[in-house]
């Protein structure tokens, strides 16, 4: 998968859904944001996130130093800051060399890492302002795969927050697409070695199956697997106790 072209484009996806709607929009799966802080809050992520590669930052950047963080107030203007933004993240990224090792909040990482970050970034707030519309969401079940397993990366390993999954649970999720082959499906398990993930077909202490897409915003908690129309099968505590201890 192109990362990069995917970034520029589910970016350039997301402002244009949101050019014609109301700022002050809620976004329900946001907490208290309206659709004007989800803007500026992509907007100036990816600018956040060039500026840590750019500069080969060893620690975080404080969002208020972002280079240019703030949108402008004209709608043109603001979604030409947006999609820049993605474009100064790959420019970053070419400039410093994708191998070069940067700051991330689960350590020191290849720069390219973040180009995949930040495109599931935009994949998932682009479902946040789809819902908060009520317009239909989609995504190719390629991008939608991969944002489950960058998810699953993620909180496996981010010490940050620790995720709730006993010794000997597992939790099994299988997509319903079957072109996806063996990367359609996700096994998360809890051994000797701590939690850790594969793309093995296992049965766990819980599964879930359906379009991975839906399994996705099931998975970042966009939905509930009821609402997303998901088949689930074993033991719904180990899910309900799993989410509740993931990021939001």
């Amino acid at each position: 998968m192109d990362f990069r072209a995917a970034l520029l484009e589910q970016t350039r996806a997301f402002g244009e859904l949101i050019r014609s709607a109301d700022p002050a929009t809620p976004v329900p799966t946001c907490g208290e944001w309206t659709l004007k802080d989800l803007f500026r809050h992509v907007g100036r992520g990816n600018r956040w996130a060039a500026q840590i590669v750019i500069e080969h930052r060893n620690q975080p950047l404080d969002p208020r130093d972002v280079q240019d963080g703030k949108p402008p107030d004209d709608v043109d203007a603001a979604i030409d800051w947006l999609n820049r933004g993605a474009e100064l993240m790959v420019d970053a990224v070419d400039r410093v060399g994708a191998d070069a090792r940067v700051w991330t909040f689960l350590g020191p990482r290849p720069a390219g890492w973040w180009i995949r970050r930040r495109l599931h970034e935009a994949t998932v707030h682009r479902a946040d302002a789809a819902l908060a519309l009520g317009v239909e969401f989609e995504l190719s079940p390629e991008l939608a795969g991969d944002a489950l397993s960058e998810w699953l990366e993620r909180v496996c390993y981010d010490k940050r927050h620790p995720v709730v999954l006993d010794p000997g649970q597992s939790i099994h999720l299988h997509a319903s697409e079957e072109k996806l082959g063996p990367t359609g499906e996700w096994t998360v398990v809890h051994d000797d070695d701590g939690v850790w993930w594969s793309h093995s077909h296992s049965k766990g202490s819980v599964a879930l199956r359906g379009p991975v897409t839906e399994l996705l915003l099931a998975t970042v908690r966009r939905k509930t697997a009821a609402e997303a129309g998901l088949e689930v099968f074993g033991d719904t505590a180990v899910w309900d106790a799993w989410l509740n201890s993931t990021p939001y």
